[in-house]
């Protein structure tokens, strides 16, 4: 198959796969683990040859930055305890659990081959965890530290994969020696990160162009982990680290027309990257079963068994010996549906994949990697279990525990509301005081603002369904103008100019109501 080819191909599938999530409403990270596993079914297709490198420095970079872009710095702050038990303490519990399991399992694999599979499968995976957890009414703080665990757990995973790994091409590992090139490569990633996003903060306020600043954005996590890689730092780390300290900083540094246009093309590209991984071990999949012809299918089977059991009753036994531990202090432990729901939402993703297919080819004796294929199948099928199994279980567990987001939020929104409401009231009055602006020009623009605030301030118990009316009515009215604006469009009245800068404010009204 051509590059061109392949490349319409991959385009394709995605389309395809993207189109099926929505159509029977799936998260999207479920029906891309389904679709890929069943290309590995389908005869013919090509068996792709890449650098393994080069394909986790194409896609981990961005995943892991968007995520950490859009994590609450003040949220993560706040439950920073739990969130480092389980991102670091719990990582390192599944690393060993799980590669003590598989070394039971196969007694002649060497302990470093099966950390390094325990390293893959630890960290549950942050666009997994939003996607899935982002359809579904959980509390808060539940989702706060599942999204903050997922984001730092994976940096923590993939450093322990790297040391691993070393060990493996080089049959020599110390303990001593890992641990401390453990903190210093994680503490200088973290330090080299800030440092970089720093240095695009302050870029960033002399660009002035939309386009330019998005590009400059999508260089950042690539400049922070090739940049951190050089020097022998925690590449992901420096990601993670340049994230946060830029998202800190967005809001006032990032225009509206920057933030719209952000954001469509970052979603656009962690969905295809995320295509691509799934979409490649689909497409390898057939050829590493035929390479397990070795393995009997049910020692294949016990095997994956086990190791996704492990992975999954290690995560409850963690979770809720981190909850059990605050009660020796005094304080209270959370309530115990979200402990289970904590529990149950350890879902792999595309980190686990392309760790996985990162594995080198050879060893530096010039050996093949030991048993490869097998960490590969292995660690698909615990993204499948993980990913398929309990985040579709998610939605009927949530109603049964009786979860649902507090209040709280919703109070915050409508405080923040208000507030930005008396602050543009009192700045049309200012402005008008001293510009001397048209008294009824002025008291249009004022009842626009008195009618926002009066439509985002409930008063009474008639007022949802009176705003899902107000709601219904703008969208009519909002239509309307579409269909008009399509008519004079048609009968050549305006040009095609005019016509995409009017059907963008009409889009950006709807999408609001």
């Amino acid at each position: 198959m051509a590059p061109l080819q392949l490349l319409l191909f991959l385009l394709l599938c995605a389309l395809a796969l993207g189109w099926l999530s929505r159509r029977i409403n799936l998260p999207y990270p479920i029906a891309l683990v389904i679709g890929g596993s069943l290309l590995g079914f389908v005869p013919g297709l090509p068996q792709l040859q890449f650098d393994p490198q080069l394909l986790l420095v194409l896609v981990l970079p961005p995943i892991l930055y968007q995520a950490a872009l859009l994590t609450s710095w003040r949220d993560f702050k706040a439950n920073l305890r739990p969130i480092g038990f389980l991102a670091i303490g719990l990582v390192i519990v599944t690393t060993l659990a799980v590669g003590a399991a598989l070394k039971l399992l196969f007694p002649e694999m060497p302990w470093a081959v099966a950390f390094v599979f325990g390293a893959i499968v630890s960290p549950p995976d942050a666009v997994a965890a939003t996607a899935v957890l982002s359809r579904y009414n959980i509390p808060h703080r539940v989702g706060v530290v599942l999204e903050g665990e997922s984001l730092v757990n994976d940096a923590s995973g993939l450093v322990l994969y790297k040391f691993a790994v070393a060990a493996v091409l080089t049959s020599a590992f110390s303990l001593a020696d890992a641990s401390v090139q453990f903190l210093l490569v994680a503490a200088g990633g973290t330090a080299f990160g800030m440092i970089i996003a720093w240095v695009f903060v302050r870029l960033h306020r002399h660009i002035g162009d939309p386009f330019i600043e998005v590009l400059v954005s999508m260089s950042i996590p690539y400049a922070a982990y090739v940049a951190a890689e050089s020097v022998h730092l925690s590449g992901v780390l420096a990601v993670v680290a340049a994230g946060l300290f830029r998202g800190r900083y967005a809001p006032q540094m990032v225009s509206a027309q920057m933030r719209i246009l952000a954001r469509s093309v970052w979603n656009i590209l962690v969905f295809l990257l995320n295509s691509m991984i799934f979409i490649l071990i689909g497409l390898q999949l057939s050829g590493i079963v035929a390479r397990l012809g070795n393995y009997a299918a049910d020692q294949l089977a016990l095997v994956s068994l086990c190791v996704s059991a492990v992975a999954i009753l290690v995560r409850f036994l963690w979770v809720y010996l981190a909850a059990w531990l605050p009660r020796l202090a005094g304080a209270s432990p959370p309530p115990p549906g979200h402990q289970f729901i904590v529990s149950w939402c350890g879902m792999r993703g595309i980190v686990s994949l392309a760790a996985a297919l990162a594995l080198p080819l050879e060893t530096h004796a010039g050996e093949g990697f030991p048993y490869r294929d097998l960490l590969i199948f292995l660690t698909f099928v615990v993204i499948f279990a993980t990913l398929v199994g309990q985040g579709l279980t998610l939605a009927p567990l949530i109603r049964r525990l009786g979860l649902g987001s507090e209040a709280g939020l919703r109070d915050e929104q409508m405080r923040a509301r208000s507030d930005m409401g008396r602050a543009a009231l009192e700045a049309i009055d200012s402005y008008v005081a001293q510009q001397g602006v048209a008294a009824g020009l002025a008291a249009r623009v004022r009842a626009e603002f008195a009618e926002k605030i009066a439509r985002d301030t409930p008063s009474g118990p008639a007022m949802p369904e009176e705003a899902e009316a107000a709601r219904q009515l703008r969208i009519a009215a909002i239509r309307a103008e579409r269909a008009e604006l399509i008519r004079v469009w048609q009968s050549n009245q305006i040009s095609d100019d005019v016509l995409h800068h009017l059907e963008e404010e009409l889009d950006y009204q709807e999408s609001r109501l």
